[in-house]
């Protein structure tokens, strides 16, 4: 694996490198960062959509939710698939990325979840859009300086 390049954009994998591996990605990644270097082919940018789904809850349909849970566990699984932990004891075999073969398994499964993830993130950012265009619409009525409604 050291012969290949490192080129992890999301910062919250960033953190988990060992120090030994962090000069060798592309980028040293901070929270600063995340906006430049984020993109949807990114494995955790993708697991993200359900927390971002899950903390726009009421104003999101139950089921964008669900859906982004779903997709993130069949993502979290692909992840700790390729990662250099046994998980065969949990039932899943092993996607051995320091080998061509499992290299293109792995970019094969992560084309495929990203384009999977594209409606949800598009339903995501348009209700996101539709609440920031009409915010007063949804927020709750204050009472006067009087006290009253």
């Amino acid at each position: 694996m050291e012969a290949h390049p490192l080129t992890c954009t999301h910062v919250d994998a960033f953190r988990f490198f060992t120090p030994a591996a962090e000069p060798r990605n592309a980028w040293q990644l901070g929270r600063e960062h995340q906006l430049a270097h984020e993109q949807p082919g990114c494995l955790h940018a993708n697991m993200d959509l359900y927390r971002i789904a899950f903390r726009l809850l009421p104003f999101v349909e139950s089921t964008v939710v669900l859906d982004a849970f779903e997709l993130a566990l069949e993502i979290r699984t692909v992840d700790m698939q390729a990662s250099p932990y046994d998980v065969g004891a949990y039932g899943l075999e092993p996607i051995p990325v320091e080998a061509p073969d499992g290299r293109a398994e792995y970019v094969r499964r992560q084309r495929d979840l990203a384009a999977r993830a594209e409606p949800l993130r598009r339903a995501l950012l348009d209700e996101v859009d539709r609440l920031l265009a009409h915010p007063a619409a949804l927020a709750p009525e204050q009472p006067d300086a009087r006290g009253g409604q």
